[in-house]
Parts: C-alpha cells; structure tokens; sequence
C-alpha cells in the first residue's frame, strides 16, 4: 500500500480511537475477510445476514492486524479499534480517501453484461504499456470497490475497475470512491428489473457515473445500444460497436480452426487486424472495448494487438470445453435476456446441430415471464434445434420455443434425459443464471 496509517484512517472516516499503538501506524493491507488478515492489516468488521465480523475482531487482532474498523466493542477486546457508526460507510470513506493520493488513468466499467470480461480485455492491453491494477474477480459491489481500491500502489500506472449496480444509489456511492478518468458502458440490457424497473431507470442509474468523472475525461460506450448512442454527456464521448456509425468497429467478423474470432478494428485513420481466443459475438464487443480504451490513451496498433491476442478467457465465462463428441460452450456463470441473447446469437453460427441449456434468469421483476418466452422465441427464430430448459421460470423459454417437451422440473431429470437427448457433433450452449448451479450440467455433458 502507499503511506496510509491509522491517523488517515480515522480523519478520513471520522472514527473515534482506542487504542495503545501509535496512530502513525502505517497499513498494509484492509481486508473484511478474517480468514486473509495479515500482520499490519486493517480488518473492517462488516455485520452480515449469516455472520458478524465483529465477532471476530479478536482473532484477527491476534493474527496481526494493526487495527480494527468496528460500529462496537466487543467485550474482552483491549487492542487497537477505530469506533464508527457504520463500518461499510467508514470504508468506503476510507477507500475515497485512499484513492484520492493516485494520479493515474483510473477506468471505471458498468453496464448490464459484460464488465468483468471488458474488465481483463482492457487491463490486457493497458498492461502492453504500463503497470495495471485491476478488480479481482468481480468485487464490484459497495465492499468489493474499496478492497480494490486498496490493492493500489505506487507501482501501478493505470487502474481498471469494475462497478455493479442493482439498486437507486449504488452507483452514486461507487463513483464517490472511484473518481475515474474514463467511463465504460458496455451495454444497458434486461437486468436487475426488479429495482432499477427500465432499461431507462438502468442508465439513469449507471450513467451517474458520468457526474464524477473530470471535464477532461473520456466516456466510451456501445454505440450499438439505443440508449447509450443517445446518452448526452459532457466530456468526450467514444463509440464502439458493428454499426457504422460507431467510430470504432468491427469488421470481417470470421470464426478461426482453433475457436477463436479474427476481425479488424477500424477507427479514424486505423485498421488493426486482431485475434480474439474466443468465439462470440460478445467477444468481438469486449475487443472493441479494448482498442477503444487503447486509443484513447494513444496505444500503438502492435499494443492493441498484442494486449486482445493476451486475454483469456475467465471463470465458466463463455468457456469453449472440446469433449470429444460435442463441443460445450459452458456460460453458467451468470445470465439475464441480453447476455442470454447474445450468447444465442453467436450459438446460431456454430457447426453442427446448435443445442442450448438454459435455465432462469433472475431479478427480472414484473416482466420476468414476458422477457424468459421472448429468450425461447428468440432461439426458435435463429434455428437451434434443441432447446433444453429447467426451473420455474424457463417453462416460458419452453413455451417460446415450442419445445415445451424439453422443459425439466429439476437438474436431476434434465441430466438424466441429456444420453437420449444429445448427438455426437451437437454445439451446446449451457447457460443460466449463477444460483442454478448449472455448473452440474456441464460436468454430466462432459462426462458422456
């Protein structure tokens, strides 16, 4: 970390502290995990719906952290605890604090589908020019944007960061922290209904993002979707998608023997011929994501290049598993209609008999029904063949594509029926929304 001590700490976030060491004390680390304290650390004691952090406050005292971030203390705990009213709150203080001592390129990523695949794309080709930090994982959410932000150093010349939203105000909370220099929209789609209630209530939500971003700064954004073309903005606006209004697109789209795309990127005096290790259509869009972040920053066509042939893909994100008689596009991490869409889309271009699996898609709200038959009408109308469906919601995707023979009460049956089902040379798509443990699915098509 950078010089961050308890004294920071505590003006940062207003706390109260108790304690016998010096608060000059200088950090190592914040974690809210007590399994990853580490001697020097901050350990912020989150209260949540299974466990308390609070209650282990001790124990990670005793493994070494210099300070404790708690809204109480705990009887019997006589060492070092900054005292506040809400531990998320003083984190995420903290964090804006913390990241305020940077003056770097900071990328900030939303958007309904997408982020933590535009995340590595970019952080791909940032890395072909300097030291990136990056979100891990998905840590995306109000406790995983300031861990992130505490992972910064002075080595680091660029940070890329992820920034999810599901409810009013997430993003305000999230901005406040980041303070990016760039803004990356990656699509506004059919996610998280429930709260944000319209694609229009999504943007208005995300796109709040754009209020902290400085007047010199950059916004790139999917100039394939209709709300984001639209979206009026301040600083410099950047476009990419297919389309030929986009300033930087696509071209000659092809799939390669190994299963990954080939396509050219054009921008204004520029045609950067790049191979994606992945095939999709979402894939040929995380690749303009990148180029599109590397000439706003005046990369070089070879960096460009270089940095989207580097990215790999990550997780159960569109992974591309050979088995030897089918080829399974395992995409179970998570779904909702316009991921699902686009991964249909892209399925409907394989060889063979196309096959998908599909299952709900949650936090649809009111129009989870209407959205789960349009995703089964959809793959009726690209020609997959076989459409495979189970959970409560799917009956719909069932009854969109007039397979409702194929719809399965449980993983269990949908398994078991997957020998009679299935054909040597079928292209399968496994896809559902994270909970639904589809995960399950693809490890039985393996093994057939």
């Amino acid at each position: 970390m950078k010089n961050f001590t308890l004294e920071a700490v505590c003006r940062a976030c207003g706390g109260k502290w108790t304690g016998p060491a010096p608060t000059n004390t200088e950090l190592t680390a914040v974690t809210t995990d007590s399994r990853a304290v580490t001697p020097g650390c901050l350990f912020a004691a989150i209260p949540g719906e299974r466990v308390d952090g609070h209650d282990f406050i001790a124990s990670a005292l005793e493994k070494g952290a210099a300070c404790a971030l708690a809204r109480r203390l705990p009887a019997g705990v006589t060492g070092n605890v900054i005292l506040v009213p809400d531990t998320v709150a003083a984190l995420q203080s903290a964090a804006a604090y913390y990241r305020a001592q940077f003056d770097i390129p900071v990328l900030g990523i939303t958007g309904s589908v997408g982020k933590t695949t535009a995340k590595e794309m970019t952080a791909s080709v940032l890395a072909q020019r300097c030291r990136v930090h990056k979100t891990a994982g998905n840590f995306n959410n109000d406790l995983g944007v300031p861990i992130t932000l505490f992972g910064l150093d002075d080595t680091h010349e660029a940070a890329v960061v992820e920034m999810g939203v599901s409810h009013p105000g997430d993003m305000l909370r999230l901005a406040e922290m980041v303070r990016p220099t760039m803004a990356l929209y990656t699509v506004i789609g059919h996610a998280h209904l429930e709260f944000l209630k319209s694609r229009e209530g999504i943007l208005a939500e995300k796109s709040v993002m754009n209020q902290y971003l400085p007047d010199n700064g950059i916004v790139l954004c999917n100039g394939d979707d209709d709300l984001l073309s639209a979206m009026a903005c301040p600083q410099r606006k950047l476009t990419f998608g297919l389309s030929g209004r986009c300033e930087v697109r696509a071209e000659d789209i092809r799939q390669t023997p190994d299963g990954g795309t080939d396509c050219t990127i054009s921008a204004p005096g520029r045609s950067i011929p790049v191979h994606i290790s992945a095939y999709g259509e979402h894939m040929v869009y995380a690749a303009l994501e990148g180029a599109a972040v590397g000439i706003a920053l005046g990369l070089s066509d070879e960096e460009i290049i270089r940095g989207i042939a580097a990215y790999t893909p990550v997780g159960r994100r569109a992974r591309r598993v050979e088995t030897g008689k089918f080829t399974v596009i395992d995409d179970c991490y998570n779904a909702n209609p316009t991921s699902t869409a686009s991964a249909l889309r892209s399925l409907a271009g394989a060889e063979g008999r196309r096959v998908c699996i599909l299952g709900d898609m949650l936090e649809l709200g009111e129009e989870a029904e209407k959205l789960h038959f349009e995703t089964g009408a959809l793959a009726r109308g690209l020609g997959v063949e076989l459409v495979l469906t189970t959970g409560p919601l799917s009956r719909e995707i069932a009854r969109g594509a007039g397979q409702e023979e194929h719809w399965f009460p449980d993983r269990a049956a949908l398994c078991a029926a997957l020998p009679g089902l299935l054909r040597s040379g079928d292209t399968v798509l496994v896809k559902a929304s994270h909970s639904m443990r589809f995960e399950e699915i693809t490890s039985a098509i393996e093994a057939l």
